[in-house]
């Protein structure tokens, strides 16, 4: 076989970009399983962002008036991980390491997540929920600042409200949020 063989069967087995699956099925989830619940936020809808391929998945982050995951999905299905639901799995990034939890949903099929934000009462409008989910994209392939000292530790608004540093693992897990509000 040619590499432009090899390529084009390479190509036809991966899986295309589950955006608009994943919002499908997330909307269908909120219309149906999450309907009345108090802790919607019902200034954000569903919503995939920045889903890229990323290794042998599918990587980007779904909000939703519930919750804001970090998804994986099969890129190529000869590669997804055959683990239980439940379990987890540890992947690294630049900017650290995560575990995601596999899941199983008739309507989705299978992704892992890795929990961002859950509730989302936090967001008083989906732009900030949009913007947020792509600042953990980009922050995710970035090495972690290291500590500043001296004149360098002036903090951008965010940490000027926190009573110390804050690393770019602690925002994409949402410590932010609880060093907030205890003060």
């Amino acid at each position: 076989m040619t590499d432009d063989v090899c390529a084009a069967a390479s190509a036809e087995m991966m899986l295309p970009d589950p955006s608009a699956r994943l919002c499908a099925g997330f909307e269908q989830i909120g219309h149906t399983r999450m309907q009345g619940l108090p802790f919607l936020n019902p200034v954000l809808r569903v919503e995939a962002v920045g889903f890229q391929p990323w290794q042998e998945f599918w990587l980007g982050v779904i909000v939703t008036p519930w919750m804001m995951n970090l998804m994986l999905l099969p890129r190529e299905p000869e590669h997804w991980p055959t683990i239980e639901r439940g379990e987890r799995l540890h992947y690294r990034f630049p900017a650290g390491d995560y575990d995601f939890i596999m899941a199983h949903d008739e309507t989705l099929g299978e992704y892992m997540m890795c929990s961002l934000f859950s509730p989302m009462q936090q967001f008083g409008d989906h732009e900030t929920a949009r913007q947020t989910a792509a600042f953990v994209l980009k922050a995710l392939f970035e090495d972690e600042v290291p500590e500043a000292s001296g004149e360098e530790k002036q903090r951008p608004t965010l940490r000027e409200k926190l009573t110390e540093p804050l690393s770019k693992r602690d925002f994409l897990r949402g410590r932010f949020l609880n060093k907030g509000a205890a003060e």
